[in-house]
């Protein structure tokens, strides 16, 4: 089983709120733990404020959620300036930093975070993590979760 979600969205900070509603009661749904989907739903608000505050020029971003067997992956994809995270080396693990937080956050939250950026061309942002399923999930009742012989 393979859920897709697509956000296109306005580069706003009132959409952020909207993309994570969104994640989170589709995670709801299928029976993903309170605490799985907070953890996710975290993740994608940091990576949707990261491109309304730093993408710079373009008037939207994308957002995508898959769920695939007991896997979520979510891309932010924005058509901005792009960026080079090496400049945010050191910067993580300061307290007092104004910047780079929200991505120790993020890697924090899920078990995989990688970016792609190419200068004037925005960046995508790939947030990774296992499920931990509820019980008597819709996911669990369709035979997911167990080893499920889905690539990933």
């Amino acid at each position: 089983m393979q859920i897709s979600l697509a956000l296109n969205l306005p580069r706003d900070a009132a959409t952020i709120p909207v993309a994570r509603h969104i994640a989170r009661d589709a995670l709801r749904e299928v029976g993903v733990t309170d605490e799985c989907s907070m953890a996710i739903e975290v993740a994608l608000t940091e990576a949707a404020t990261n491109v309304v505050k730093h993408s710079g020029p373009g008037d939207a971003y994308e957002v995508g959620m898959t769920l695939s067997g007991d896997h979520c992956t979510i891309r932010v994809v924005d058509t901005g300036r792009g960026f080079d995270f090496s400049s945010l080396a050191g910067l993580a693990s300061d307290l007092s930093a104004e910047r780079g937080r929200g991505m120790e956050l993020m890697h924090a939250l899920v078990d995989q975070v990688t970016f792609e950026s190419k200068p004037e061309a925005g960046t995508i942002v790939h947030l990774e993590k296992q499920l931990q399923l509820l019980d008597a999930s819709p996911l669990q009742r369709f035979g997911v979760g167990m080893n499920d012989g889905l690539s990933r």
